[in-house]
């Protein structure tokens, strides 16, 4: 066998000495029953390969502990599932960092629950204090009944504010996603004094922001009664959740079914469907509420970085230069990626959100 440069590479034999290992003498034969053993060449060519294994074992195994240590791994944060009872709820969370890291509270979108934030947890926690809670109604957090419990936008916020004491945050950086932006937003303009900067990913602040799909949804304000069924087709139907990760992105390889599947699981659950008919009926509060999330952003001037997946089939792709327009000074990046953009740009947000952050310092 010839190297690349033409040369004969070197025996096993001869690198070992060459690291200063001397072979031993050649063994006597040990008996007529061992064939390898009955001459002196081939005890010691035998002796020749298992040395020269144990070399490539050794060089092997400190290449892999030199790659590691060059690697940066949150392995010493792991992330804690919890959960905490708020306003006699039980509130599930995710937490992960350095408690006396600057903190990221991380606000989830419909119909998803922290889990969608797993990815940030993989890649920011050795620096980030994170915390991602499931509103009441979601993922693992308490789904009270409908007639106990009012779903609004205006009392989840409430309840996650509540959430937010009684974990001791004091000041955080709010990172927003579709249903993340009215709960955000409600939190921000109550207690702005907590909020040291802003992320929004795909989520709306401005009427023009809501696509076509909103026809459909708009009607349902109207005239709910009449509109319901229509209204749950287009909202939690298994074409309308699969289109809410995909939308108008042509890779459609990149995406991991379980996503949209896990989800639809989730709608059809005992309860589901009625919570989150009563919770989408309130949205037109959030419509409503647009001029004064905009008169915020205007007057306070927040740092503001705007993550938007173009592919979005819910939300209108001139969004992020509305935000820009409030605050001029935003960062915008506009992704190649869906509504869910975690999904295939997990690596670029986190980059984006450490760059983000570090200004915040």
């Amino acid at each position: 066998m010839v190297t690349r440069e033409g040369s004969r590479p070197a025996s096993a034999e001869q690198r070992l000495k060459e690291l200063g290992i001397d072979l031993p003498a050649p063994a006597e034969p040990f008996g007529a029953t061992m064939r390898l053993s009955r001459s002196p060449h081939s005890t010691r060519s035998l002796l020749v390969f298992c040395m020269a294994l144990v070399l490539s074992v050794m060089l092997a195994s400190s290449q892999l502990l030199a790659q590691d240590q060059g690697k940066k791994s949150p392995v010493g944060h792991p992330t804690f599932y919890r959960t905490i009872r708020i306003d006699g709820l039980s509130i599930f969370y995710r937490e992960a960092g350095p408690k006396d890291a600057p903190t990221l509270l991380l606000l989830h979108g419909f119909p998803s629950s922290s889990r969608m934030f797993e990815p940030l947890f993989a890649r920011l926690s050795d620096r980030y204090h994170l915390v991602a809670p499931d509103y009441p109604g979601f993922g693992h957090s308490d789904w009270p009944d409908p007639k106990q419990f009012d779903y609004t936008f205006d009392h989840i916020a409430s309840v996650i504010d509540d959430f937010t004491q009684a974990i001791g945050l004091s000041h955080y950086t709010l990172y927003v996603q579709d249903y993340g932006g009215p709960v955000g937003f409600r939190m921000a303009l109550a207690h702005p004094e907590r909020v040291e900067a802003l992320i929004v990913q795909n989520a709306v602040a401005h009427d023009e922001g809501l696509g076509a799909i909103w026809a459909t949804r708009r009607a349902f304000w109207a005239d709910r009664p009449a509109q319901e069924q229509a209204l749950r087709e287009n909202l939690l139907s298994f074409a309308a959740t699969k289109s809410r990760h995909i939308g108008a992105d042509p890779k459609t390889e990149l995406y991991d079914p379980d996503l949209w599947t896990d989800e639809y699981r989730f709608l059809n659950a005992p309860g589901q469907a009625q919570i989150q008919t009563d919770l989408f009926y309130d949205y037109r509060t959030n419509v409503a509420a647009y001029p004064k999330w905009q008169a915020w952003l205007k007057q306070t001037q927040p740092k503001l970085l705007v993550l938007w997946g173009k592919h979005d089939p819910s939300f209108d792709i001139g969004e992020p230069q509305r935000f820009r327009k409030d605050v001029p000074n935003a960062g915008v990046h506009v992704l190649d990626a869906g509504h869910f953009a975690l999904d295939t740009k997990a690596d670029e947000i986190a980059g984006m959100l450490d760059e983000f952050m570090k200004t915040q310092k």
